[in-house]
């Protein structure tokens, strides 16, 4: 079965009605990130940290998959499908993905201070402020990678793009790094579709303009057919 991964940012959940991180009315145009989004944030405003996130995990509840994550769902009936997204929803795994891989950590978990690998559900409730880990004790925090902190899962996104037979790109800037260079590591034989309504640059791609639930689903039905074709054929 050929293996398709699908890396998202945070354009496929704006139509979601979930804010972008850039632009004019993004995120971080009405939040400093060393305010709400570093470790040292943590510490000297734990109040505001939690409450930003907080707001941010209502936001996202009360938000539904849109067509585009129901597209990416769908290409797992002809596909081994891998999602990489830099978003820290949880819409993919709403639409019913099944392997999704979140570089910028999970709005739906928190986690220990002392070890982010002690984590815990939280679903849609608001964090207490002053929360504890129950097994080191430690005050918890949002399962989120902050600002200046190393991206775990980043070696394992790159080895899931490099054994790509297919790579799709969608609502990103590809302004985020490590998470942008994710393309470099694509065979050079591999198809890359890239759907946004700006054209990021991202070198030799296939470019689709358009916004994701209007680029991605005709997309997928095409890469759909054409598999069901190949495998009558062959």
């Amino acid at each position: 079965m050929k293996k398709i991964v699908v890396f998202t940012g945070s354009g496929i959940s704006a139509e979601s009605g979930l804010a972008t991180f850039r632009g004019d009315r993004g995120t971080w145009a009405e939040h400093k990130i060393e305010d709400v989004c570093t470790p040292e944030a943590l510490v000297r405003n734990r109040t505001g940290v939690i409450d930003f996130y907080n707001r941010r995990r209502r936001e996202i509840f009360a938000a539904a998959p849109n067509p585009a994550h129901i597209a990416v769902r769908r290409l797992e009936e002809c596909f081994d499908v891998t999602v990489i997204t830099q978003n820290i929803d949880n819409l993919h795994e709403r639409a019913g993905s099944s392997n999704v891989i979140h570089l910028h950590g999970e709005i739906t978990k928190l986690c220990s201070s002392l070890d982010k690998e002690l984590t815990i559900e939280i679903d849609g409730r608001d964090q207490l402020y002053h929360e504890r880990h129950p097994d080191d004790g430690s005050p918890l925090r949002p399962f989120i990678v902050f600002f200046g902190e190393p991206v775990p899962l980043m070696d394992r996104a790159v080895d899931e793009t490099a054994s790509a037979d297919i790579l799709i790109v969608v609502g990103t800037s590809l302004q985020v790094y490590p998470a942008a260079s994710l393309l470099r590591y694509t065979r050079k034989d591999t198809p890359v579709y890239l759907v946004d309504p700006a054209r990021p640059h991202a070198g030799n791609v296939s470019y689709i303009e358009a916004t994701a639930t209007l680029g991605l689903p005709p997309l997928v039905e095409r890469l759909m057919k054409e598999e069901r074709h190949s495998r009558q054929t062959t």
